[in-house]
């Protein structure tokens, strides 16, 4: 099973803390994000992880090397030359999986007790949707939360569209608002479409939303789930509770 974790920003949001280091080596209970999603990963039987790199990079290979890769295949797609945002990091990244098989998205910064391996198997159950008009090119875990940014979908779950409340900005239609969650399961049929791309650097979600009428983008409501974004040093007091919890469990 393929995954691949967003490492690479700059994670100014966190700033002290990574004025000497990446955001993925921030730690939460002692461990760094990045080993809390590698590990979370492992368990629920990814067995080839991808971790792209910018900002301090050489750190997380030296981390990767000093914990042997936590005994499973992790490659480094490596943007220190140039930081390609999520969605030229994943088209960057795309040699690097086995591409018979889908590929989970995981956000460093986000410590969560969604099921991992259940929303890849959604994704599976997502390819037979839509009256089989066309297969789901990608499943993203959304959840109603507060914010200022919203994904759109129609009555079957299908990305229809995005808003911005603060500012007024519609793209697309307007449908039931979801707010992402930072994890998402990219299916092998969605690949030719990204390769397309003329633009190196751009956001995975304006990919989304450029293909959405052309191919099924289906959303999986994970409401109810714990679910911490840690880019800001207020919520890693949060994170510690929600790991430390998980490990009672």
């Amino acid at each position: 099973m393929n995954a691949m974790i967003f490492a690479a920003g700059l994670g100014t949001r966190l700033r002290p803390l990574t004025n000497d280091r990446p955001k993925a080596l921030v730690e939460v209970n002692g461990k760094t994000l990045l080993e809390h999603n590698i590990v979370k990963l492992k368990e629920a039987g990814f067995d080839r992880i991808v971790v792209n790199i910018h900002h301090f990079g050489e750190q997380i290979i030296e981390f990767l090397k000093s914990h042997d890769n936590f005994g499973i295949d992790i490659r480094v797609s490596d943007e220190r030359h140039q930081l390609l945002d999520t969605g030229g990091g994943i088209k960057h990244a795309i040699p690097l999986f086995d591409l018979t098989q889908p590929i989970l998205i995981h956000n460093v910064d986000i410590i969560s007790d969604i099921d991992l391996r259940n929303l890849y198997v959604k994704h599976f159950d997502n390819a037979s949707m839509h009256d089989g008009a066309s297969p789901s090119g990608a499943t993203l875990a959304v959840h109603q939360r507060k914010t200022s940014r919203y994904l759109q979908f129609t009555d079957d779950m299908r990305l229809c569209g995005w808003t911005n409340v603060k500012t007024g900005e519609v793209k697309g239609e307007l449908g039931e608002a979801f707010a992402f969650a930072g994890i998402h399961v990219i299916d092998p049929s969605l690949l030719p479409y990204l390769l397309a791309q003329d633009a190196d650097v751009f956001s995975i979600i304006d990919f989304y939303l450029k293909v959405c009428n052309e191919i099924a983008i289906s959303g999986a409501d994970v409401t109810g789930r714990e679910w911490v974004d840690c880019g800001k040093p207020e919520a890693l007091a949060k994170a510690a509770q929600l790991t430390s919890n998980n490990l009672k469990k």
